[in-house]
This record gives structure tokens, C-alpha cells and sequence, in this order.
């Protein structure tokens, strides 16, 4: 499908599904995710559930119904359900991996200029641990061809790398990475890949057991749009008897033979809120009903829309595309010019100024963000099914207007 076939010039479906401030022009969708009322209904009817006999929920129905959401969720994302598992986030997820892997000084750890702060600091913790080492790899943003990022990850494989980190979607940069192509060639070199997922599941085709990576985790709270906390992590067969938990709980003494001790460990570990993680089944049928195509019309209207609305804005800025759109999914970042001193933000979430314009003074929530480093920046849009064109032409209209060498 293309823009041509579908009605961009609304939202594609009854924006009272979300509960979003009707006062905000929301263009920020990959950050956080929303959740549709019916299905925040769902999970509240769950947690009075919960409440009203917690023995019986925790105890003697919860381990069912996880099944149940994960059979679901494994369906939609390509994976065994024997091989998943749900965690609260993919840093969660990312850190799982890490903290499980025994590395050595002198190994090397694979990452891209592109990878979210979280998680690579989560494999800098890890590293200067154990004395290995962290290679990043640079790829280049604006960007011309797969070679640019296929290349420079085999170039970096020495005989000492024992994993690659890698994005599926670029957090700052948007670009859908071709991750099967990479997972391919690392594995037949000898290095495994934990592969970061957060933005894949529901926004492109996502076949995890297809993808081959040893070790994969993605959000459900993003583009699935379930609630705030569910996420997965897909660890291949042979890996899951080194694979543990963040929390040690009763799992790891358990005597039960009726499951992979990878499933026991994970669906206990402690005292929780599970709801996020049983809605899961509820938010794929209720997502699913708002187009009559399911699943693959959502896919294919965002990112119909998030093309065209990157066209708008960088006629409005007057620069190229900067990726061709066979790297775009339901982001799309685009280059500004480069921040004044004096206006940079402070991590993690302090905004720069024009940011904070946008915001305050004219209600579009869209992210402004440094990449690769001060005073580059970005801007990025995402394009869910409550966003329409005229949005993204509101929002083109107020750079054109700014100077964006000052803000």
C-alpha cells in the first residue's frame, strides 16, 4: 500500500479510541506509546480482579493466563512461545542478556552510534565489569544505502567479538535497520546478536524466529500500544539455560517438570502488577478492529503517513530526505540546523528550547533531539492512527516561521 490509497488527511479511526489531550497536536508517539480507553478498561477490571482474591489471581490463574497473552503475542511477532517471555521494557529485556552473559577482558562488545542511551549503558556497565571492550560502530545519518550500515558492523568483527548489540529501529534516527541481513552474516562469523527491538513490534512485519538473532526483546507498549510495562524477550533454545532473570526468585529452586525452567524463572519474580502483560491479547484484538485490514493496514497507513509528513517537513526546511524510504517505518527523523550555544538540553529528559516552543506556545508535542552530539540535532515525528497530514503541515508552517539557528 501506499499514501495514494489511503485518506491521510484524518485520522484513520475515532480519535475518542485514545485518551489523549485533545488540546495537544501529538507527534510523539514512539516515545511512550498510548493506550486505547477500551483496553486501559480491560486492564482495570484485571487489577479489581486482582484485588478482589489475590491468592486466587496470583497463585492459581496467573500463570495461565500469561500463557494465554503470550501464545497471542507470539503469533503476531514470529516467535516459538516457548522461546518468550515477558519483561517490564526492552532496556529491561537488553539488561536481562547482559547481566546473564559471562564476558572476559579483552572481548568485544558491537554496538552502533545509533543504539539508545539506556542500553548502551547498560553494555558499558557491563563491560567495564568484566575489562571487555565496547567497539562502536559509526553509521552515518543522512544515510544512502543498506551498505552503510551492513559494511561497517563486518568490518568491526575481529576474532575477539563476542556480541553485537543491534537496533531493529533506530530510537533517534528512525531507520528500520536490516537486521536479518546482519543477524545472517554475524552468525556465520561466530557472534551472537541481542538484537533491540523497542520499536518493531507493531509498527513492521516482525518474524523473530526468522530474524535468527539469539536474543531479541521488544515493546508492547509502543506501537501494539498496550499498557505502560509490557514488553518481551525471545531467547533462542540454546541459549535459555544461561538466561536468568533481573530478580532471582522462586524459580530458580523450583523442582517442576512440566516447563522449561527459562518459563519458571521467568513468570514469577516476586510480587507484581501483571495486568500490563495480560492485556496484551485484549490490545491486539482492539487494535486490529480499528482498520478493516487488521494489523498490515496499521502498518502500511503509518507509514504512508510518516512519509509523507517527512516530505512536508523538509520541503519546509528546505534539505533532502535524508534515508530513502525503504529505512522508514512510523518514524521519520529529519536534520536541523545545529543548536546555539547555550542550548543544549542536560540528559536524559530535559528538552532543548525549541522543544519546549513547540510545545508551550503552539501545543505539538514532537521530540527535538542531539545526534550524533551537540550541537547536532534532530527533529522526529511518528505517525500513529489519531495523527493526520494537516498535524505534521501545522507543525512545518512554525519552523518555517522560527529561526532555528536561535532556539
Amino acid at each position: 500500500m501506499n499514501s495514494a490509497t489511503h485518506n491521510l488527511t484524518q485520522p484513520a479511526c475515532d480519535p475518542r479510541v485514545w485518551l489523549l489531550d485533545p488540546a495537544v497536536t501529538f507527534l510523539n508517539h514512539g516515545s511512550f506509546g498510548a493506550c486505547p480507553q477500551r483496553v486501559l478498561e480491560f486492564q482495570s477490571d484485571l487489577r479489581v480482579r486482582l484485588e478482589r482474591q489475590p491468592v486466587q489471581f496470583l497463585v492459581r490463574e496467573l500463570e495461565p493466563l500469561l500463557d494465554h497473552a503470550r501464545a497471542a503475542l507470539a503469533q503476531l511477532v514470529g516467535a516459538d512461545v516457548d522461546d518468550l517471555v515477558f519483561v517490564p521494557n526492552t532496556t529491561s529485556g537488553v539488561n536481562t542478556i547482559l547481566r546473564s552473559l559471562t564476558f572476559a577482558p579483552g572481548d568485544e562488545l558491537l554496538v552502533t552510534n545509533h543504539e539508545y542511551a539506556a542500553c548502551r549503558n547498560a553494555l558499558n556497565f557491563v563491560a567495564e565489569r568484566s575489562g571487555a571492550r565496547v567497539v562502536v560502530v559509526n553509521i552515518p545519518f543522512p544515510l544512502r544505502s543498506a551498505d552503510e550500515i551492513i559494511l561497517p558492523i563486518l568490518a568491526a568483527v575481529t576474532p575477539r567479538t563476542r556480541l553485537a548489540l543491534l537496533d531493529h529501529v533506530s530510537s533517534p534516527t528512525g531507520l528500520v535497520m536490516p537486521v536479518e541481513k546482519i543477524v545472517n552474516e554475524l552468525t556465520s562469523r561466530g557472534v551472537d546478536t541481542l538484537v533491540d527491538g523497542a520499536h518493531a513490534p507493531g509498527m513492521v512485519r516482525l518474524n523473530v524466529k526468522q530474524i535468527g538473532a539469539a536474543y531479541y526483546t521488544g515493546n508492547c507498549h509502543k506501537w501494539i500500544c498496550a499498557p505502560k510495562g509490557a514488553a518481551f524477550l525471545c531467547v533462542q533454545p540454546s541459549r535459555q539455560k544461561l538466561t536468568r532473570p533481573l530478580v532471582i526468585s522462586n524459580g530458580a529452586s523450583s523442582s517442576r517438570n512440566d516447563r522449561s525452567k527459562f518459563q519458571i524463572e521467568f513468570a514469577w519474580t516476586g510480587t507484581g502488577e501483571p495486568s500490563a502483560y495480560l492485556c496484551v491479547p485484549e490490545v491486539l484484538k482492539v487494535m486490529e478492529s480499528l482498520l478493516p485490514g487488521g494489523w498490515p493496514e496499521i502498518m502500511a497507513r503509518n507509514r504512508a503517513l510518516a512519509l509523507a509528513a517527512r516530505k512536508i517537513l523538509c520541503a519546509s526546511l528546505k534539505i533532502s530526505e535524508p534515508c530513502p524510504e525503504e529505512f522508514i517505518g512510523s518514524l521519520a527523523a529529519v536534520p536541523l540546523p545545529d543548536a546555539p550555544s547555550g542550548a543544549l538540553p542536560a540528559q536524559p529528559f530535559n528538552e532543548y528550547p525549541l522543544q519546549d516552543l513547540l510545545r508551550v506556545q503552539h501545543g505539538i508535542e514532537v521530540p527535538v533531539m542531539p545526534w550524533p552530539a551537540p550541537p547536532k540535532r534532530l527533529l522526529r515525528i511518528s505517525a500513529q492512527l489519531y495523527n493526520s497530514l494537516p498535524q505534521y503541515e501545522r507543525l512545518a508552517a512554525v519552523l518555517a516561521k522560527n529561526d532555528l539557528t536561535k532556539l
